[in-house]
């Protein structure tokens, strides 16, 4: 389930920065860990990816994204080398966009931006998000 609806709130499921290949299947085009095997660079447009997924569940459970008033808070992991310290910047590939969706005022967020010694598929990244929506 890509997400619940509780009042005027959608939560979302935890999702990757996957993209579909020739052959529409999913995948991860950014792999291992942020620090060591990634860039803060490929972290952020990895995040970033994970954002636009965010976006097609908000529609697939809300059907029109302009339903989405504000975006609350994001709760983000990322996979990253023992001594890497910067897993916000790796985050601000969702939260940009985010912003830029929806304006300082509805798209900036509270956030908590974890390290992780590994995720699932070797993914560099997971989110969930909460949104606030319209009455």
């Amino acid at each position: 389930m890509p997400g619940v609806v509780v009042g005027n709130m959608l939560y979302t499921s935890g999702t990757l920065g996957t993209r579909p290949d020739e052959n529409d299947d999913d995948v991860l085009p950014y792999v291992g860990r942020v620090g060591s095997d990634l860039t803060i660079e490929e972290g952020y447009a990895s995040a970033r990816l994970m954002a636009i997924n965010h976006l097609a569940m908000m529609k697939a459970v809300l059907g029109d994204l302009d339903r989405v008033k504000r975006i609350v808070k994001m709760i983000g992991y990322v996979s990253c080398a023992p001594d890497f310290y910067e897993p916000h910047r790796v985050l601000n590939g969702v939260s940009d966009l985010f912003v830029a969706l929806w304006g300082e005022e509805n798209g900036r967020h509270a956030r908590a931006a974890l390290t992780q010694h590994v995720l699932g598929l070797n993914a560099p990244v997971e989110a969930d998000i909460t949104v606030e929506l319209h009455a």
